[in-house]
């Protein structure tokens, strides 16, 4: 093993355990994963988790960032934070992105179980993923649906309209096993996610635009 203080980035060992931790959080959740578990998923000595990250608190930290970062890394908000483009441009660019990181079934899904479950039983690990992750990208949202909705509206207000976009997409994920019993084909492929984030994205601009000026929100 490496000495505590060498770079571990690139030891094989500490990457198998964030891999096997990614799965075995997702699974069952922080609190009925073991360190056991974890270990026995990685093929590595129990004592591994407290050689390389001290504590199943912070290897479960760890987890966190890498499953926002690797899912940023495949879905990128470049486009969504190019002022030069238009708002509608951007919100489409936003949705579409937000929705497929959602109902992503390649590897990257374990995250989107992973973030799912820390929301609906959240850590002490949840305030960090806030202040790094969730906030920039409500910050990037409701500039964009302040461009679109125009002046006037409440800082209460915009949160109440970034929500309900969000929102919309939420409900693709969290009720997923209906949406496959009752029309599945609305979201069978990427091209057809690709379609419902434009149908979510012409909505939620059409509503956007036809709120009340001054009243939009508040």
């Amino acid at each position: 093993m490496n000495p505590p203080n060498a770079p571990l980035c690139q030891d094989p060992t500490r990457e198998r355990l964030l891999q096997a931790a990614l799965d075995v959080f997702a699974d069952k959740g922080f609190r009925n994963a073991t360190v056991r578990d974890i270990c026995a998923r990685a093929e590595v000595n129990a004592a591994s988790v407290n050689y390389y990250f001290r504590s199943k608190e912070a290897l479960y930290s760890e987890v966190l960032a890498v499953a926002f970062r690797e899912t940023h890394e495949r879905y990128p908000d470049t486009l969504a934070r190019d002022a030069s483009l238009p708002p509608e441009m951007r919100l489409r660019h936003f949705i579409a992105n937000f929705l497929a990181r959602l109902l992503d079934e390649t590897h990257l899904g374990r995250h989107g179980k992973l973030i799912a479950r820390e929301i609906a039983d959240p850590t002490a690990a949840l305030d960090q993923v806030i202040e790094t992750t969730m906030k920039p990208r409500c910050a990037l949202l409701q500039g964009i649906v302040a461009e679109l909705v125009g002046p006037g509206v409440s800082e209460a207000g915009m949160h109440r309209l970034g929500l309900s976009i969000v929102g919309q997409c939420l409900m693709y994920r969290h009720s997923r096993s209906l949406i496959d019993r009752l029309c599945p084909d609305i979201i069978a492929t990427p091209e057809e996610i690709g379609k419902t984030a434009d149908l979510i994205a012409r909505f939620s601009i059409a509503a956007l635009k036809h709120l009340p000026a001054g009243e939009a929100g508040s």
